[in-house]
């Protein structure tokens, strides 16, 4: 199975994590950077993976490398982009992106922002799916 398929399972987390933000006092109506998260275990996959991103229209973040609990290394960028939390643009997003990570063999890791809130309120809360760091 591959990772497109598995969209809808990212469908699901688009909406809680839109809901989850909203209901916490965000911003309906603002933009958010929205980072979404790539990894592989091999360097040169990954750059191939982030030079098809921007072609799709993001920014990349530079690689960086990182070490799991395991003592196996990853490395990882983010594919970032400004959006309002419509859950018909993220959804779009999501399915480009998997088909990059699928293309290129990567591992496509959700997606996370920041809490924007809605009056004075000083709190910023990031917000996202760190699932691949877990079960490795």
């Amino acid at each position: 199975m591959n990772q497109f398929d598995e969209r809808e399972e990212w469908y699901e987390f688009n909406q809680e994590t839109i809901d989850a933000l909203l209901e916490d006092g965000s911003q309906a109506d603002a933009d958010y950077t929205i980072e979404h998260h790539f990894a592989s275990t091999d360097f040169d996959v990954l750059e191939k993976a982030a030079v098809d991103v921007f072609k799709a229209g993001f920014e990349v973040t530079d690689a960086e490398e990182l070490m799991l609990d395991d003592g196996d290394t990853v490395f990882c960028f983010d594919a970032v982009v400004e959006r309002k939390l419509d859950i018909n643009l993220l959804n779009a997003d999501v399915d480009k992106l998997l088909k990059i990570a699928d293309k290129q063999d990567v591992t496509y890791d959700g997606w996370g922002t920041y809490f924007e809130p809605r009056e004075d309120n000083e709190t910023t809360n990031d917000v996202e799916d760190d699932s691949f760091y877990d079960e490795e």
